[in-house]
């Protein structure tokens, strides 16, 4: 997937940084899996949490591991660089795996997402 037909956007979840892409080529959403990560583990290190977690999926045969797209975001540095993302599906099965009591805010958040850009299309 090219990021040529992708529009970077950032919305916020609890004060925290959401990155996510709309690829309108296949009309889907796609969200950085370390900014997920950081808002439901709470983890100081999402990132190593993600590597840790990335490793405890392959061990039990997720197929959500293949699912794992890179595409360029923009970085903290201002940057665009490569990150891993979910699709809005995939990011739902990733919520599964991390234990969290944001869970169930979370997917309200990502139904709210969705919903606005139907709004918009309208």
């Amino acid at each position: 997937m090219e990021n040529s037909h992708a529009q970077n956007k950032l919305k916020l979840f609890e004060n925290k940084k959401i990155r996510y892409v709309w690829n309108a080529e296949e009309e889907e959403w796609y969200f950085s899996v370390i900014d997920v990560v950081e808002v439901l583990s709470e983890s100081q290190n999402p990132r190593r949490y993600w590597s840790d977690l990335k490793i405890k999926l392959v061990k039990e045969g997720s197929e959500l591991y293949d699912k794992i797209v890179q595409l360029k975001l923009q970085a903290a540095d201002g940057k665009m660089r490569e990150t891993d993302v979910l699709s809005t599906k995939n990011v739902l099965r990733l919520i599964q795996s991390i234990p969290s009591p944001k869970a169930e805010p979370f997917k309200m958040w990502l139904a709210q997402v969705g919903n606005d850009r139907l709004e918009r299309k309208r």
